[in-house]
């Protein structure tokens, strides 16, 4: 058992998160019980998650996309009331970690995501606020582009969307978790990067095919489930409670 306001205060040093100009409000949302025994992860907030969490005897929720963010109206009201409800009656903690866990060089999705492929950090990926978003890596030797997409798809248990028009082996790679958009995609191209991948698919298949470029759509949420298990360890091995990581897969 450890106090909530440790293990706060040790994910808000850990990830630096007040460095990161977010749309979402990186910390402790909601404040539960004093005492935490067990902490579940995951990557979205939600009813659904809340609950799953209630019957997993948690004491403190971790998600990658939290409950408050910059820009929607704060009214507690209709589903949101429904979802702080759950949290305040059952004294669940929640904190939330978004871009911050995205860039962490240790559990961060971008990170991991390379380390997985088998590739090498090489080197900082795409900027936000004069702050690297990512990261791109170098594979030992060139692999074709199949056997990524297999691994991908077997590792992050996802159907990904190939858009297959450059090298057909590949040895540099930059990714972007989550939604990577245009702009990352032309940096990649920009730098001379075998390949580009990220979560969400975006409508630029003419532009891969004319730049002769690979890109990889794995999925939003699968390309974010890396760092949210990695946490779920971390904090394990790092405190004295029980950690769990829930997996509720939303197909986008």
């Amino acid at each position: 058992m450890e106090k909530l306001s440790k293990i706060t205060q040790y994910l808000d040093t850990f990830f630096q998160k007040d460095r990161i100009n977010d749309s979402c409000y990186n910390g402790l949302q909601v404040e539960g019980r004093e005492s935490v025994k067990k902490i579940v992860c995951a990557v979205d907030a939600g009813i659904e998650t809340f609950e799953i969490a209630r019957k997993h005897d948690a004491d403190m929720i971790i998600v990658h996309h939290g409950h408050f963010w910059a820009h929607v109206d704060p009214s507690i009201r209709g589903s949101a009331k429904r979802r702080l409800d759950t949290l305040l009656k059952n004294r669940l903690s929640l904190y939330a970690c978004h871009v911050p866990l995205d860039v962490h060089a240790r559990v961060g999705n971008n990170a991991l995501l390379l380390r997985m492929l088998g590739a090498k950090i090489s080197g900082p990926f795409c900027s936000h606020s004069g702050t690297s978003l990512s990261y791109w890596g170098t594979l030992p030797c060139p692999v074709f582009m199949d056997l990524l997409v297999n691994r991908i798809s077997s590792k992050l248990n996802t159907v990904c969307t190939v858009l297959p028009y450059g090298k057909e082996k590949v040895k540099t790679i930059g990714v972007i978790s989550g939604g990577g958009g245009r702009s990352q995609y032309m940096e990649s191209v920009r730098m001379g990067l075998d390949l580009f991948i990220t979560g969400e698919s975006t409508d630029m298949f003419h532009d891969v095919r004319d730049d002769a470029m690979n890109v990889i759509f794995a999925g939003h949420h699968a390309t974010e489930t890396l760092g949210v298990k990695e946490l779920a360890k971390l904090l394990r091995k790092r405190f004295r409670v029980k950690t769990e990581y829930i997996d509720i897969p939303t197909g986008l």
